[in-house]
C-alpha cells in the first residue's frame, strides 16, 4: 500500500488507484458504459468493473492505457450457476478483454460440508480464466469457523484476492472485515473491500485496514469528495 494512505493526510484524488469503478446495473446503455470506462481513464482508477455483456466495449475503450478491466460472474444471485458454467463465463470474458473476474462462491456447498466441492468450483474458474480471481466471500453469511475454512480453501484454489462481499446488500465494507482478511492472506494474495463504500473518509479507513483494491460506484465521488447517499450499493 503507498505511503499516502497511510500517512496523517492524504488527498481524496490518492484514492483513484486503489478503486475498481464500478456500474452493475439492470438495463445500463451503451452511452453509459463508453461513459463509465472514460471517466476510468480521466479519474486514473484502477479498473473499470462492468457486466459481462459490455466487457468488449470496454475493453476497446481502455485498450493502450493500462487499467484493469474487470468483470464479474455468478453475481449479483450468488451460487446459482454451475461450476462448468462459471469456468467456461470467465474463460469467454477473458477472450473479450476482461483482465480480473469477481466470483460469487458456492455458500451453499461450504456450509453442507462440501468442502472440495467449494474449493474445486473456485479453481475451476482460476485454471480457466488465467488472470487474477477475486472470490466475494459474504462473510455475514458465515460462521466464524465456516469464514476461516472458506478463506483457506480460496487460498488453496488460487484465489488472487479475497473479498468480504459481494455488495452492500450483504454487508457495508468496514475495516473489522478487512483486517480479519489480511490477517489469513499469506504472502501474495490481497484484499478487496466492497459494499457502500460512499464516502472518502470510509474508503481511507478500508485502506489503512489493508484493503489495496475498493470496489464502488462511488469513486468519482470520492476522489473529488463530492459525496452524497444517491449510490448504489455496489
Amino acid at each position: 500500500m503507498s505511503t499516502a494512505i497511510l500517512a496523517d493526510t492524504v488527498t481524496p484524488a490518492a484514492l483513484a488507484p486503489y478503486i475498481q469503478h464500478t456500474l452493475i446495473e439492470v438495463g445500463v446503455t451503451r452511452d453509459r458504459i463508453v461513459a463509465h470506462a472514460e471517466e476510468a481513464v480521466r479519474y486514473g482508477f484502477n479498473a473499470a468493473m462492468v457486466p459481462g455483456s459490455w466487457v468488449p466495449e470496454v475493453a476497446e475503450v481502455l485498450r493502450g492505457t493500462g487499467l484493469e478491466i474487470a468483470s464479474a460472474l455468478d453475481f449479483p444471485t450468488v451460487g446459482v450457476t454451475t461450476s462448468a458454467g462459471k469456468a467456461a463465463e470467465a474463460e469467454s470474458l477473458v477472450r473479450a478483454g476482461a483482465t480480473q473476474i469477481d466470483i460469487g462462491v458456492q455458500i451453499g456447498w461450504l456450509k453442507s460440508g462440501r468442502y472440495d466441492a467449494f474449493r474445486d468450483d473456485i479453481a475451476g474458474v482460476v485454471r480457466a480464466a488465467g488472470v487474477p480471481i477475486k472470490v466475494m466471500l459474504e462473510l455475514p453469511l458465515l460462521t466464524p469457523a465456516e469464514r476461516d475454512t472458506a478463506v483457506e480453501l480460496s487460498i488453496e484454489a488460487g484465489a488472487a484476492v479475497l473479498k468480504n462481499a459481494s455488495s452492500g446488500a450483504i454487508e457495508v465494507a468496514n475495516p473489522d472485515s478487512v483486517a480479519y482478511l489480511v490477517s489469513r492472506a499469506p504472502e501474495g494474495v490481497r484484499v478487496k473491500a466492497s459494499g457502500s463504500i460512499k464516502s472518502f473518509e470510509q474508503a481511507v479507513s478500508l485502506l489503512r485496514a489493508g484493503a489495496v483494491l475498493l470496489g464502488t460506484s462511488a469513486g468519482v465521488a470520492i476522489v473529488t469528495d463530492t459525496t452524497d447517499d444517491k449510490t448504489t450499493s455496489y
